[in-house]
């Protein structure tokens, strides 16, 4: 799940503007930000690959640790997480121990192609089932609105916008989501980029935490 400029929904571009998600944007500019942006996934997806296991799971346990110092006490709180794919980093540890100290973490489920997610319910050893996309997700449904949620980076720029898979999942859910939840960027060290070219559409990371521990907040 990640932008929406490859998937926004709509029709393909066939006149001078295009009206994506209530935005009427360009269709030059919109063709020629998809492209940057596919072209920078596949060198990310590229330096990915070429970790280590270990450093894999050296990088997510500074994650972790930054999250812990972070976030403090989650107890009573919805937090939502996600089930690593394509080599995100694996977090699935903190959010069990989340579980374990009293919050109610959830795992984001597309319950229907071009629409927002919703989060539902989970913890260590649920039964899981397949999802869209092969994606494991909680078998029972069981939805909850999250006040924190944690988001998988495959690039950030300065302005925290989120560089992802290309699906534009995360973008309409978090704007359709009310109160908004803290939203938090987890990524690789290497996921910083100068600039994606954020669209109307695009939603930014309130804060970003990178595998080498770096915390970040928007505007600082």
């Amino acid at each position: 799940m990640s932008g929406a400029e490859d998937d926004p929904g709509g029709e393909a571009p066939c006149f001078a503007q295009d009206v994506v998600g209530g935005h009427v944007v360009d269709a030059q500019t919109r063709a020629d930000v998809a492209q940057f942006r596919k072209s920078d996934r596949a060198r990310l997806y590229a330096l990915r690959k070429e970790l280590s296991q270990d450093e894999l799971a050296r990088q997510a346990a500074a994650v972790m640790a930054t999250l812990d110092r972070v976030l403090e006490d989650v107890a009573g709180k919805a937090v939502a997480g996600y089930w690593p794919i394509r080599g995100e980093l694996d977090l699935r540890s903190w959010f069990g121990r989340a579980g374990a100290a009293g919050a109610q973490v959830a795992l984001p489920v597309v319950v229907e192609k071009g629409r927002a997610v919703q989060f539902h319910l989970w913890q260590p050893g649920a039964k899981m089932t397949r999802g869209i996309w092969n994606i494991p997700v909680p078998a029972e449904a069981r939805p909850v609105a999250p006040e924190i949620v944690i988001v998988p980076l495959l690039g950030v720029d300065d302005g925290c916008y989120r560089l992802g898979n290309g699906g534009g999942y995360y973008d309409m859910t978090l704007a359709a989501l009310t109160p908004r939840p803290r939203v938090i960027g987890v990524g690789h060290d290497f996921c910083p980029v100068q600039t994606i070219f954020p669209q109307p559409w695009d939603v930014p990371m309130d804060e970003v935490i990178l595998g080498d521990g770096s915390h970040v907040r928007r505007g600082e």
